[in-house]
Protein backbone atom coordinates (compact mmCIF):
# COMPACT_ATOMS: atom_id res chain seq x y z
CA UNK A 1 0.00 0.00 0.00
CA UNK A 2 1.77 3.43 -1.19
CA UNK A 3 1.21 6.52 0.49
CA UNK A 4 -0.92 8.29 -2.24
CA UNK A 5 -3.32 5.10 -3.13
CA UNK A 6 -6.64 5.46 -3.01
CA UNK A 7 -8.90 2.29 -2.69
CA UNK A 8 -11.04 0.36 -0.26
CA UNK A 9 -10.06 -2.20 1.68
CA UNK A 10 -10.54 -5.97 1.95
CA UNK A 11 -11.51 -7.49 5.45
CA UNK A 12 -8.49 -9.27 5.85
CA UNK A 13 -6.37 -5.85 4.78
CA UNK A 14 -8.70 -3.87 7.77
CA UNK A 15 -7.75 -6.98 10.03
CA UNK A 16 -3.86 -6.41 9.13
CA UNK A 17 -3.89 -2.85 9.58
CA UNK A 18 -5.59 -3.24 12.90
CA UNK A 19 -2.86 -5.88 14.03
CA UNK A 20 -0.46 -2.89 13.44
CA UNK A 21 -2.59 0.18 14.68
CA UNK A 22 -2.50 0.15 18.78
CA UNK A 23 -5.51 1.25 19.87
CA UNK A 24 -8.05 0.91 16.81
CA UNK A 25 -10.97 -1.04 16.51
CA UNK A 26 -13.53 -1.81 13.68
CA UNK A 27 -17.38 -0.25 15.12
CA UNK A 28 -20.15 -0.48 12.58
CA UNK A 29 -17.77 -0.45 9.72
CA UNK A 30 -15.69 2.43 10.79
CA UNK A 31 -12.24 2.41 12.19
CA UNK A 32 -12.84 3.91 15.72
CA UNK A 33 -10.63 4.55 18.50
CA UNK A 34 -11.93 6.47 22.23
CA UNK A 35 -9.08 7.94 23.87
CA UNK A 36 -9.42 10.43 27.31
CA UNK A 37 -6.63 13.09 28.48
CA UNK A 38 -5.45 15.42 31.17
CA UNK A 39 -8.17 18.04 30.35
CA UNK A 40 -9.99 19.68 27.74
CA UNK A 41 -6.83 21.95 26.45
CA UNK A 42 -5.00 18.54 25.88
CA UNK A 43 -7.66 16.95 23.87
CA UNK A 44 -8.51 20.09 21.75
CA UNK A 45 -4.87 20.64 21.05
CA UNK A 46 -4.99 16.97 20.00
CA UNK A 47 -8.25 17.70 18.20
CA UNK A 48 -6.16 20.66 16.53
CA UNK A 49 -3.36 18.74 15.44
CA UNK A 50 -5.33 15.98 13.61
CA UNK A 51 -7.22 18.53 11.84
CA UNK A 52 -4.28 19.92 9.82
CA UNK A 53 -2.85 16.89 8.76
CA UNK A 54 -6.20 15.82 7.75
CA UNK A 55 -6.72 19.13 5.68
CA UNK A 56 -3.77 18.24 3.81
CA UNK A 57 -4.94 14.78 2.73
CA UNK A 58 -8.02 16.31 2.15
CA UNK A 59 -9.13 13.53 4.41
CA UNK A 60 -11.72 14.12 7.85
CA UNK A 61 -12.50 12.40 10.64
CA UNK A 62 -15.77 11.82 12.33
CA UNK A 63 -15.38 13.22 15.76
CA UNK A 64 -16.51 13.99 18.97
CA UNK A 65 -14.88 16.01 21.74
CA UNK A 66 -16.68 15.98 25.38
CA UNK A 67 -14.23 17.68 27.96
CA UNK A 68 -11.23 15.80 28.06
CA UNK A 69 -12.98 12.54 26.25
CA UNK A 70 -12.58 12.20 22.44
CA UNK A 71 -13.66 9.60 20.06
CA UNK A 72 -12.90 9.39 16.31
CA UNK A 73 -14.58 7.36 13.38
CA UNK A 74 -12.95 7.01 10.17
CA UNK A 75 -14.66 5.77 6.61
CA UNK A 76 -14.38 6.74 3.96
CA UNK A 77 -17.92 7.37 2.58
CA UNK A 78 -17.21 7.75 -1.58
CA UNK A 79 -15.63 4.54 -1.43
CA UNK A 80 -18.46 3.14 1.07
CA UNK A 81 -15.76 1.77 3.69
CA UNK A 82 -12.59 1.49 5.33
CA UNK A 83 -10.07 2.83 2.46
CA UNK A 84 -5.92 3.37 2.43
CA UNK A 85 -6.46 6.90 3.70
CA UNK A 86 -8.37 5.88 7.25
CA UNK A 87 -5.51 3.83 7.81
CA UNK A 88 -2.74 6.48 7.08
CA UNK A 89 -4.77 8.94 8.95
CA UNK A 90 -5.40 6.20 12.14
CA UNK A 91 -1.38 6.21 11.70
CA UNK A 92 -0.80 9.79 11.83
CA UNK A 93 -3.51 10.17 14.63
CA UNK A 94 -1.59 7.56 16.62
CA UNK A 95 1.33 9.71 16.38
CA UNK A 96 -0.15 12.54 17.50
CA UNK A 97 -1.74 10.97 20.37
CA UNK A 98 1.92 9.82 21.73
CA UNK A 99 2.89 13.20 21.32
CA UNK A 100 -0.32 14.71 23.27
CA UNK A 101 -0.98 12.58 26.09
CA UNK A 102 -3.79 10.65 24.90
CA UNK A 103 -4.47 7.72 27.45
CA UNK A 104 -6.80 4.85 26.04
CA UNK A 105 -10.47 4.57 27.05
CA UNK A 106 -12.46 1.73 25.08
CA UNK A 107 -16.07 2.05 26.68
CA UNK A 108 -17.63 3.51 23.88
CA UNK A 109 -16.10 0.88 21.11
CA UNK A 110 -17.17 -2.76 20.56
CA UNK A 111 -15.45 -4.42 17.87
CA UNK A 112 -16.83 -5.94 15.11
CA UNK A 113 -16.09 -9.83 14.82
CA UNK A 114 -15.51 -10.84 10.88
CA UNK A 115 -16.67 -14.42 12.11
CA UNK A 116 -20.32 -13.38 12.73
Amino acid sequence: MSDDEYRKLSEDEIKNALSKLTGWKLVDGKLNISLHFENFIQAFSFMTSIALEAEKMNHHPEWSNVYNQVEISLITHDLNGVSTYDIKLASIINKLRVAHGAKGDSRTAQPTNFNE
